[in-house]
């Protein structure tokens, strides 16, 4: 796809970037904070989600939906879907009608309420996974979305660098796991990137 993302979604990003600067500029609640990912990361994570033809993703923190436009988009040529969680229902609402605006809502389940609970009611299987939201209940989420991972499923976690402690935890379990490649890449806050593909045997390869 030579002009990726279309002029219309691309045109969307750059506003919700600005948006995003100036309004947690000034909102002092954390809570509140639209908290996207920094551009570079944002298309990065767009780049492996083609590149790994990406079809079932599902992202941990959908705020307004920044991230959602960039993984929707990497989606569509293979008519695949995204599943996005957040338990802010009026930050949902926002990305709601941001991807309508650009055609892309309909490859987007959104699910309000809180990731670790969502996540036990998913079916899966899932082979792309966003962590962008509470660092420190990522393991526990990790823990209930193993089984439901595809044979080879690439995890991605934000905040790596800009938040060691909070996501400790999260990067030793990564670690911990077999048949796994994983490195922090130095980009924006730091992005953790995992490849995990079950054994030979397991793939049926």
């Amino acid at each position: 796809m030579k002009d990726f993302p279309s002029p219309e979604v691309r045109r969307l990003l750059r506003e919700l970037e600005e948006f995003g600067k100036a309004h947690d500029a000034r909102e002092p609640r954390q809570a509140r904070r639209m908290l996207n990912l920094e551009p570079a990361t944002a298309q990065l994570i767009s780049i492996l989600a083609r590149s790994s033809r990406a079809r079932r993703v599902l992202e941990i923190g959908t705020s307004n939906g920044y991230s959602t436009l960039w993984l929707a988009a990497s989606i569509v040529p293979r008519g695949g879907l995204v599943t996005s969680i957040d338990r802010s229902a009026e930050k949902q609402q926002m990305a709601r009608e941001n991807l309508a605006r650009v055609g892309l809502s309909t490859y987007v389940d959104f699910r309000c309420g809180e990731a670790t609970e969502v996540i036990s009611m998913l079916g899966g299987p899932f082979d792309f996974v966003l962590f962008d939201a509470d660092r420190t209940s990522a393991t526990a989420q990790l823990d209930r979305l193993l089984p439901k991972l595809a044979p080879a499923a690439v995890l991605l976690a934000d905040n790596v660098l800009s938040h060691p402690v909070e996501i400790a935890d999260y990067l030793a379990a990564i670690e911990s796991l077999p048949h796994l490649q994983h490195v922090v890449v130095p980009i924006g806050k730091g992005l953790s990137v995992a490849f995990c593909q079950a054994n030979s045997a397991e793939a049926g390869l």
